[in-house]
């Protein structure tokens, strides 16, 4: 079954629709300047409503370690994503698994840069855009991903309930992040379209 991570939570009511629909994890952003940033106020609230079995995923982008530190000794995250320029000492430095992410574009040597990370629980393989970390709603080419990877795919970057079924048929990632592709304005999910993007994922492995 491909592993779905639902991104860029910030209500409590839509931390619950991601897991009553079905999702695997949800992702929490800790980068003050994406629209779907949260505080650590807000990240408890919507974790203490989920739940068991729900993975909480913090997502930080060249952060400082010691903000890192800050949130994970108010917040229990499973599991973190790093998703600018972090070294595999950095990712490593926390004591918890994590992602590291990739935004992929032509020329990139996917295989070397997942060869870095050796102990990361996967390679998040987001769009390429220039100035922007990730949430960009924009897919890119998945002819670019290498046939194998020395680490488990995570499929993101403009994904949505249109083309999910394909991308996962073609890619056959571990799991795949969506954040735009649900929402129904930035930061706000919309339940139909969280249901429809389940469905996708369903339809893709049947």
């Amino acid at each position: 079954m491909v592993r779905v991570k639902i991104c860029g939570i910030t209500r409590v009511e839509d931390g619950i629709t991601c897991a009553r629909l079905g999702a695997d994890a949800i992702g929490l952003v800790f980068y003050a300047p994406s629209p779907r940033h949260v505080s650590v106020d807000q990240a408890r609230a919507i974790m203490a409503a989920l739940p068991p079995f729900v993975t909480t995923v913090g997502l930080f982008v060249d952060a400082a370690p010691t903000e890192v530190h800050a949130v994970l000794a108010q917040l229990p995250l499973d599991m973190l994503q790093f998703h600018g320029n972090e070294t595999p000492e950095y990712c490593r430095g926390f004591g918890r698994s994590y992602l590291k992410a990739v935004r992929v574009k032509p020329g990139a040597d996917l295989v070397q840069y997942a060869s870095a990370y050796p102990d990361a629980k996967g390679l998040l393989l987001d769009a390429h855009v220039e100035g922007i970390a990730g949430g960009t709603g924009q897919a890119f080419d998945w002819s670019l991903i290498p046939a194998r990877l020395p680490l488990p795919v995570i499929l993101s970057g403009g994904l949505s309930p249109a083309n999910v079924t394909e991308a996962i048929r073609r890619v056959q990632p571990a799991a795949v992040d969506v954040s735009s592709g649900v929402e129904a304005t930035k930061g706000i999910k919309d339940a139909d379209k969280i249901a429809a993007f389940m469905q996708g994922v369903r339809n893709a492995i049947l």
